[in-house]
């Protein structure tokens, strides 16, 4: 354990073996359902369930090894939400492409995405993101996951009157999400250690007493078999010549980018790892995350990036890649036990990811409100995640506002030119996306 804990900087960190293996099994239980949410989703595009399956399982696991053993960060990747539905929607079925040649799109996406973290443009724009805004993002990911939450948990639902509005409360699986909410807090006020783990397990056991969560006839099941997807996007390249596919790549890296960038920093602004408005090792956690994008992509998934739900595990008390490596080794075991991960409902993760929320929400206070020129394009960028679904939708609303309003005040000098070429990038990006 002395060797493990020295490797990780455990002890630097204030932390200790326990609590970070905790933190690895709070992050996997939370982030778990992408295992099941991504094949359904891929599977819409024509492409082989079970094959989705175990790329999502291996590509996450290979990212979360990468996150935990080369950058030290207690943070998973897993499939990202949002771009998969893109990749499934609007590419394949939208424009008639078939999967194959969107994986390629997803692998020159990803070799891309290699070269510009190589030449450390990445780590460049990141720390060309003022501190405000970077606060504004840890926000609006920690409303973000509530809205998750809330929603997976059945406490929010589509209201055609209202646009949303509260759930069903004739159903039992509402009330399971209540009763787990209801813990959590209880475990969270007392600060019981693993209080958000332990809400999770008690949930569970009540939906399954209760016959609410069916437990599995069996749990262990041999691992589904890659090869329908294995390698295909590498061996439809040749399909990306058009000004279309193109624009698929381009969509495909811009929206894994600034979703990437936005999680990286919100988790590290939340675990309290930034110093002088910077990322440590940054570049290895970028590294990490794009090389996982790419193994996803031979493998047969949508494109891979840090995930919002590491959060969980950074609330547990996780700040060391031990942490990641964990979450990695059970995406590994899952493929050989993925029976018994359908006990992980939304209504078990629900209560998780709304107390996740709430501390993540934490690092408004630190926003400089008085100032309207930082508090309009702040607020814009934490409203706007949660209400367009999208984290890079929400960076987008704010980053196109911040140059006008700082402009309007007088504070030009102040305002970095990579903002400005963000400013274009996301107008252009927008519009390709949501006119074009």
């Amino acid at each position: 354990m002395e060797k493990v804990s020295r490797f990780f900087g455990i002890e630097e960190q204030h932390s200790t073996v326990q609590r970070e293996i905790l933190a690895g099994f709070t992050t996997f239980i939370s982030m778990v359902y992408i295992l099941f949410v991504n094949p359904s989703v891929l599977g819409a595009s024509g492409m082989d369930k079970g094959a989705v399956f175990a790329a999502t399982a291996l590509a996450s696991a290979i990212g979360c090894f990468l996150m935990g053993l080369y950058a030290k960060y207690p943070i998973a990747t897993a499939p990202a939400l949002g771009i998969n539905a893109f990749f499934s929607y609007s590419v394949v079925i939208g424009m008639g492409v078939s999967w194959q040649t969107a994986l390629a799109g997803v692998f020159v996406a990803s070799l891309i995405f290699m070269v510009i973290t190589i030449f450390k443009l990445r780590e460049i724009i990141i720390d060309a993101i003022p501190r405000d805004l970077k606060l504004a993002i840890s926000a609006g990911i920690g409303m973000f996951v509530a809205f998750i939450g809330l929603h997976g948990g059945g406490l929010i639902v589509a209201n055609k009157s209202t646009v949303v509005g509260l759930g069903d409360f004739s159903q039992g699986t509402t009330w399971l999400t209540v009763f787990g909410l209801i813990i959590t807090i209880i475990l969270m006020v007392k600060k019981v250690p693993g209080a958000i783990f332990i809400g999770m397990v008690l949930t569970s056991i009540l939906g399954a007493v209760t016959g609410l969560i069916k437990l599995p006839t069996h749990f262990v099941a041999a691992a589904p078999s890659l090869k329908p997807t294995f390698l295909a996007g590498l061996n439809h390249v040749g399909d990306i010549n058009t000004v279309q596919m193109w624009v698929v790549v381009l969509t495909f890296l811009l929206v894994t980018f600034f979703d990437t960038a936005g999680t990286l920093v919100g988790l590290a602004e939340q675990a309290g790892f930034m110093k002088d408005n910077k990322m440590p090792r940054v570049g290895k956690a970028l590294m990490s995350d794009s090389s996982a994008m790419l193994a996803g992509s031979l493998l047969g998934t949508s494109p891979v990036g840090a995930f919002v739900e590491s959060s969980a595990g950074i609330v547990v008390g996780g700040r060391t890649g031990l942490t990641a490596v964990v979450t990695g080794i059970l995406f590994v075991f899952s493929l050989f036990f993925s029976p018994l991960l359908t006990v992980v409902t939304s209504q078990v993760t629900a209560p998780a990811l709304v107390i996740v929320g709430v501390l993540m929400a934490q690092s408004l206070k630190k926003i400089d409100w008085e100032k309207l020129e930082i508090a309009i394009p702040a607020f814009l960028i934490v409203l706007g995640m949660p209400l367009t679904y999208s984290i890079s939708d929400g960076i987008a609303l704010g980053f196109i506002v911040y140059p006008i309003t700082m402009i309007t005040a007088g504070r030009r000098k102040e305002i970095h030119p990579i903002m400005y070429v963000l400013f274009f990038v996301f107008v252009i990006f927008m519009y390709i996306l949501n006119v074009g």
